[in-house]
């Protein structure tokens, strides 16, 4: 039985967010382009999107960034700000980056100056990424969508909140599998009774190292290290966390010429090149070899 309808109301006017940074495109990435499955974008160019079981509209208006909601008693600026990166640590990351001595990174953050990693809910950041594997962008919305609508709590306007974890563990590996999860269900019921079973464990992640907290998520079904770098970067805020799918394995196979390298030593190339906020430079290659801007 799905859950209590909440968050019902009437969109408020339009409010402005200063110092955002974002260009058209580079709003369009961060929302759109892999790190999150919760936002969509209509023909005036609104994006629509689910935070916290609270539903947000953003648009970019000239030079603005605007955002409205439709539970303003729920959701409030400071954490919308929260959740874009819009803060002096951002820019702090950018100077770190070594953009300066760097061409092919250069070349990525001018293309996409603004891009950043959203700081989203980890309990929700996994479920997606179980999804993730031999899937695209489109069927991991898809599918996360049509579990939310099935199991999640209705925010009203059509659109529906992540249902959880442990309402997940009701649920069999076969009424997942009717989704067209695959063997995914496989993994997302085990995680399921996991997290069920090991109460706060998802939250002490945060607590964790970098290296012991993916140590620890790769013990889940199907977890191997880059979903674990990917849940670790885009839900528990570790930015030197590198995930390295297709697209930046041809980055650094192609562009920093790591041909024979293996796997491993790619990541300690990352990390050390790179630094605290390989993350972040993984977001900037991922979108521009993407979007053919390299």
């Amino acid at each position: 039985m799905v859950a209590q309808e909440i968050n019902k109301g009437s969109p408020q006017t339009w409010n402005i967010l200063e110092g955002h940074g974002f260009t058209t495109l580079s709003l369009a990435e961060t929302l759109g382009g892999g790190q999150s499955f919760v936002w969509d974008q209509d023909a005036t160019g609104v994006w629509h999107g689910v935070i916290n079981q609270v539903m947000i509209r953003l648009r970019i208006d000239g030079s603005l960034l605007e955002w409205q909601t439709n539970n303003p008693r729920c959701f409030s600026k400071k954490a919308l700000l929260h959740y874009l990166w819009i803060d002096a640590t951002y820019q702090d990351a950018i100077d770190t980056l070594p953009w300066r001595s760097d061409l092919i990174l250069a070349k990525c953050m001018d293309s996409l100056s603004g891009l950043r990693i959203l700081r989203q809910p980890l309990d929700e950041t996994l479920f997606y990424f179980l999804l993730s594997p031999v899937k695209s962008i489109p069927q991991i919305k898809e599918t996360g969508r049509k579990v939310s609508e099935t199991f999640g709590p209705s925010l009203g306007s059509g659109r529906h909140g992540f249902p959880g974890w442990t309402r997940l563990s009701e649920v069999s590996e076969k009424e997942l599998r009717d989704f067209k999860m695959g063997y995914r269900a496989k993994n997302v019921a085990g995680t399921a009774q996991f997290i069920k079973n090991h109460p706060n464990w998802l939250e002490s992640l945060q607590e964790l190292s970098y290296n012991d907290a993916r140590t620890e998520i790769m013990t889940l079904p199907g977890v191997g290290g880059k979903i674990a770098d990917c849940v670790l970067l885009f839900g528990a805020g570790m930015l030197q966390a590198f995930p390295i799918d297709t697209w930046i394995d041809k980055v650094l196979t192609q562009r920093y010429h790591l041909d024979d390298w293996s796997l491993k030593q790619k990541l300690s190339f990352a990390h050390l090149h790179f630094g605290d906020f390989a993350g972040l430079a993984q977001q900037f290659f991922f979108s521009s070899e993407r979007l053919r801007l390299l």
